[in-house]
């Protein structure tokens, strides 16, 4: 198969050294023209994911329409910030398009399928999540993701093309749960880190972790998603990991809020995008239009965004108004 993949950071390379073990034919396109050149050049993407190695047997495409040409399948590994300023500049596309993209457009609230779907109409589209960290998947560090379409026979078809002994691939019809839980987990994992910077036990990390998994939920759902989505791999799986480990990008950046750096020199010192940066404030204002509940979203927001003091963040968190467990 003839595969586009668009997007070479840490993600994209993992998934990329996957579709190398059956030989596809792939074109590789990324904005860091640079950066892909060195990669094509030494076989490794020492920028986002060094030690890792590549084989050199894919071509590099100057623009994303370049890419895209002749291909049967656009796999999209870009920050959702640029997913369709990117996409706008392919033409119109009727293959399968691959979304693994975690985020929410803010001035739509439109998951990364919608923009594809709202840009290429005729495309097929299926989004790949899970608890997916890119170094472990690249290394073949057993794990398990989710393909999903509301179109079975793509849904499968991805299945197909990225399931392995030590890459378990699952489907699902609900490609917005799985957008959302996907999305969402990025800005729990923010709040997470946050409790490890302040020095907090296992004890407030789990009960913020539950509690936020609640939260995803009532976002999606109110979205349109099925709540049983959330206990799955791109729901509590996502979560988890991206809570837990230090490879997560978005917990290091809640870590060291919590130590008490500033935003800005955490955003100015990291070559790695915290997508939970910007679907912080997507979240939010998608929350508060559906009339949902989303206290630790609103908490995350204002100490990104109003440079609210992580303490006073704290403070009204544990102050709130006791409520039955939903």
């Amino acid at each position: 198969m003839k595969i586009a993949v668009l997007g070479i950071g840490a993600w994209g390379t993992a998934l990329t050294r996957l579709l190398q073990e059956q030989k596809h034919e792939l074109i590789l396109w990324d904005w860091d023209a640079e950066n892909l050149r060195r990669t094509a050049q030494t076989g490794e993407n020492q920028k986002y994911l060094p030690g890792i190695r590549l084989e050199r047997d894919f071509t590099i495409a100057s623009t994303p329409a370049e890419a895209a040409r002749g291909a049967e399948l656009i796999l999209v590994v870009l920050r959702s910030t640029v997913l369709r300023e990117i996409l706008s500049q392919i033409p119109s596309y009727e293959g399968i398009i691959v979304c693994a993209t975690k985020g929410i457009e803010f001035e739509t609230g439109l998951t990364m399928s919608g923009i594809l779907r709202s840009l290429h109409p005729r495309a097929k589209i299926a989004a790949l999540s899970g608890p997916t960290l890119a170094l472990e998947v690249a290394k073949g560090i057993p794990t398990a993701a989710v393909a999903a379409s509301e179109d079975e026979e793509t849904a499968r078809l991805v299945q197909a093309l990225f399931h392995r002994p030590t890459f378990r691939v699952y489907t699902s019809s609900d490609i917005l749960g799985v957008e959302f839980g996907g999305a969402l987990k990025n800005v729990i994992a923010i709040a997470a880190g946050i409790c490890d910077g302040l020095g907090f036990g296992a004890n407030s990390k789990a009960a913020l972790v539950t509690r936020g998994i609640a939260e995803m939920r009532r976002i999606g759902v109110a979205c349109g998603a099925q709540p049983e989505t959330f206990s799955g791999l791109s729901g509590i799986g996502d979560l988890v990991v991206t809570c837990f480990s230090p490879l997560s990008r978005n917990r290091t950046l809640g870590e060291r809020l919590g130590r008490g750096e500033s935003l800005e020199q955490i955003l100015s010192s990291t070559v790695a995008v915290a997508e939970g940066v910007p679907t912080a404030r997507a979240a939010l204002r998608l929350a508060r239009s559906k009339g949902v509940e989303a206290p630790i979203t609103e908490q995350v927001y204002a100490i990104l965004y109003e440079k609210k003091p992580v303490s006073q963040a704290l403070h009204e968190l544990l102050h709130r108004s006791s409520k039955p467990e939903d």
